[in-house]
């Protein structure tokens, strides 16, 4: 590894031929500086990103790829989306869209290897494909990136190049919660098994299920991520401190930040391994609890479109049911609120207008209440969804509407 400065990292790029697909760290954290050399030395690329961040190059000559498309790149024409389950997108990388640089954020020098620290995910898999077709590994390090264990551990023989960085860690946007966040979490609550394993991702609903569940003991995280609502079970004592607390990628607020720096209790791996249903399905009692933008009469989910434009994609969540659902105990969870607040419609449909992100869940919840999914005929899914999750105002026309796709409905 040599460690250069940023000018001159933007003079070792500027003579590379074609025009490069570039993998880059996603989520929150995304190799600014690093990646802004790139954009400087080369006319045109290819850029890989996860749940890309406002502030990726948005210029002619650059081409944004994605399986799950972030705020940053959501809405963009010369996006190209891929639908992957994200424990599939490191196959992706290895067969069909392989990279030919990958930059990644990571700590300073410790013993001769760094850290990938807040960010694993699909990165190990895309310096694994960079390595075997001699492309060119890029690290940003940061003296303020957490030192992480697991598969974070990057020999520092695996990096060409380095620049050094020193400033804070991106967080994201603290949403208060709202009545019914809190109601749909105290809900989803209630179906959380003791001593469950659980996977919840951020925001407002799976903020409020984890503060439902401070009394609780001995709970574990097997997740693709979490934030800081982890960190207030673990200072409550509901966490097993037995059990290592497993995810592919973390982001929150510096406290979080601080806390998982060099803590063996955080464990962060390859996303292959989080996300492997077979490996999740060894968890016990695995709880998963995701979000969807609709569900219809079918417990069909969907996660990923709004009026056919892609606003995110699978992620994980499919990963997550499948593994949930073959746990011992397990369970999966869709939670949403019954209403669309900006759009101001139902958020449960009669039927989904766009594709299925997910389905055959264990429950689907709103702060009206939860409809069981799994072990009921369809007649009696649909009659719970539209009398126990569907908002009041909506009721009506989603039983007009459920009779003439068939279903018996009162």
């Amino acid at each position: 590894m040599r460690v250069i400065s940023e000018s001159r990292l933007v003079s070792v790029l500027s003579g590379l031929p074609g025009t490069p697909r570039v993998v880059a760290g996603g989520n929150f954290a995304t190799p600014w500086r690093a990646l802004a050399a790139l954009d400087t030395a080369l006319p045109e690329y290819r850029l890989f990103m996860l749940n890309a961040q406002p502030g990726v190059p948005d210029r002619e000559g650059v081409t944004l790829e994605s399986p799950f498309v972030g705020s940053g790149m959501r809405g963009r024409a010369n996006l190209r989306y891929f639908p992957s389950r994200l424990s599939r997108v490191p196959y992706l990388l290895a067969q069909a869209l392989p990279p030919d640089i990958v930059l990644v954020h990571t700590t300073l020098r410790r013993n001769g290897t760094l850290s990938l620290g807040t960010e694993v995910n699909i990165l190990p898999a895309a310096i694994e494909q960079v390595r075997s077709r001699g492309g060119l590994v890029i690290a940003q390090m940061n003296r303020r990136m957490p030192y992480t264990y697991g598969d974070a551990v990057l020999d520092e023989s695996e990096v060409d190049y380095a620049i050094e960085v020193d400033e804070p860690l991106a967080s994201p946007a603290h949403r208060p919660a709202t009545e019914v966040s809190q109601a749909i979490g105290d809900r989803v609550a209630h179906l959380v098994p003791e001593a469950a394993t659980l996977q919840l991702g951020i925001g407002q609903v799976p903020d409020a299920v984890l503060a439902a569940l401070l009394s609780r003991r001995g709970l574990s995280v097997w997740s693709e991520m979490f934030s800081d609502g982890v960190l207030t079970l673990e200072k409550a004592g509901a966490l097993d401190d037995r059990v290592p607390i497993t995810a592919s990628f973390v982001f929150g607020s510096s406290e979080l930040y601080d806390w998982v720096d060099r803590n063996e209790r955080v464990r962060l791996l390859r996303t292959e391994k989080t996300n492997d249903p077979a490996l999740i399905s060894r968890q016990s009692s695995l709880t998963s609890v995701n979000g969807a933008l609709q569900v219809d009469l079918y417990a069909q989910a969907n996660a990923a479109r709004v009026r056919g434009l892609i606003y995110s994609g699978f992620g994980g969540q499919t990963d997550f049911i499948v593994g949930a659902l073959h746990s011992p105990g397990g369970r999966a969870i869709i939670a949403l609120p019954s209403w669309h607040p900006k759009a101001d419609v139902s958020t449960v449909v009669p039927r989904l207008a766009g594709p299925v992100t997910s389905f055959q869940h264990s429950f689907i919840v709103s702060e009206q209440g939860a409809a069981t999914i799994w072990g009921n005929d369809a007649a009696t899914q649909a009659q719970q969804l539209l009398d126990n999750v569907a908002h009041p105002d909506a009721r009506d026309a989603l039983r007009e509407a459920g009779r003439h796709l068939g279903f018996p409905l009162r």
